[in-house]
């Protein structure tokens, strides 16, 4: 039996794999995308609460979301799948000096870039978020183009559309070895059989530093849990999701908005972090994020919670993603430690990894893969993690 050859083998069917495989596909070559889930998106991105912004900290980041952004506001125009994309914004506020000169430092760099990012004394902000509690309220930030989108329906429509141009897809497959002959990639190895390729892109995301040791690699990524939830539907009134970056027992930070349902999804980061891949929910997450949501939006106070879930988060030691080529097994290309922002990076990197594999890079991708190098020094700090 003649082995099946592919331009590019992608592990991991998730927030990066599927529009990797979709920008590939576009491009005109054949990658095989292996999972070992039953569908596309069932790893951290149906964890995912559908937050996409551009207002980063790095100009890598930045970069990467600024296409993401393109991609999720264009797509049902371009392509007619419903994804939700809804443009309500992104809000930072602050109560305490510390956010206030964190963010404001941030500014320049932002709007740098062309992003459309103000900084809003509290009388303004009340005048966009007006649930917001007033006392002690000094202001933030509000960027009115970022907005939300659904993983679940944004997973299915790239999963779709990249079969429609060639990808192949396989589920419920695992890989256990890469292929390698004279320090170079020539295929990969499952618990089904082999292919042949000379590239492999790493996409495995919570377990990507699995399959990058299984090419005689590694990557510091290390996965914590995150929890989330979803309220009963009510009337609109909140447009932009908000993000308290105060600290408090337990907790790092926590997010929330309102979705086109009217359910309001929430978010919080555990300080310290709950290493590993425990994906069941808690009984101490309620406790620990409704005060906190309530105090900063006493309306909240009535609306009932629905659900709860956890998800993963593939960090890194300072809290950017691990992109680029192997620089010691040719045809190896990483794309992992997205440290919970996959499903926003995704596109955008996406397409980055399709110009990487056909040797297209521009002067600013160049700049990109620098800044997510492999081989960097993680000695620098994500500001807005």
């Amino acid at each position: 039996m003649t082995t099946k050859v592919y331009d590019a083998v992608i592990i991991g069917a998730g927030s990066v794999g599927l529009p990797t495989a979709f920008f590939l596909a576009k491009a005109g070559l054949q990658p095989l995308v292996i999972d070992q889930f039953a569908s596309p998106g069932q790893g951290s991105n149906k964890a995912a609460i559908g937050g996409i912004r551009a207002t980063h900290s790095a100009p890598s980041k930045i970069r990467l979301c600024i296409e993401s952004l393109e991609i999720f506001s264009t797509w049902e125009a371009t392509y007619g799948d419903d994804i939700e994309w809804h443009r309500g914004g992104y809000s930072f506020v602050a109560y305490r000096a510390r956010e206030e000169q964190a963010l404001r430092d941030l500014l320049d760099v932002q709007q740098g870039f062309g992003l459309e990012i103000e900084w809003l004394d509290g009388d303004d902000l009340l005048d966009v978020i007006p649930s917001l509690n007033p006392k002690n309220l000094i202001g933030g930030t509000y960027s009115p183009n970022d907005g939300s989108a659904s993983p679940l329906l944004s997973a299915h429509a790239f999963y779709t559309r990249a079969q429609e141009r060639g990808a192949r897809f396989h589920f419920n497959e695992r890989v256990t070895g890469i292929i390698t002959r004279r320090g170079r990639v020539v295929g990969v190895r499952t618990d089904r059989g082999g292919y042949a390729t000379e590239t492999v892109i790493n996409a495995a995301g919570a377990w990507g530093r699995q399959a990058a040791q299984m090419a005689g690699l590694d990557a510091p990524v290390t996965p914590d849990s995150h929890e989330a939830g979803i309220t009963e539907p009510v009337e609109r009134f909140l447009e932009p999701m908000v993000v308290d970056l105060r600290p408090a027992e337990g907790s790092k930070n926590y997010y929330f908005y309102q979705h086109g349902t009217g359910a309001l999804v929430f978010c919080i980061t555990p300080e310290p972090p709950i290493v590993g891949t425990d994906r069941r929910e808690t009984s101490e997450f309620l406790p620990m994020i409704a005060p906190r949501m309530v105090g900063l939006m006493p309306k909240l106070a009535n609306i009932r919670i629905r659900r709860t879930w956890r998800g993963l988060y593939p960090m890194t030691p300072d809290g950017f993603p691990i992109v680029g080529r192997s620089e010691d097994l040719k045809g190896y290309i990483f794309a992992v430690g997205m440290c919970g922002q996959g499903f926003m990076l995704g596109p955008g990197l996406g397409s980055l990894l399709s110009r990487l594999v056909q040797q297209d890079l521009t002067p600013e991708d160049e700049e990109t893969l620098s800044e997510l190098s492999p081989y960097r020094q993680f000695g620098a700090e994500e500001k807005l993690k």
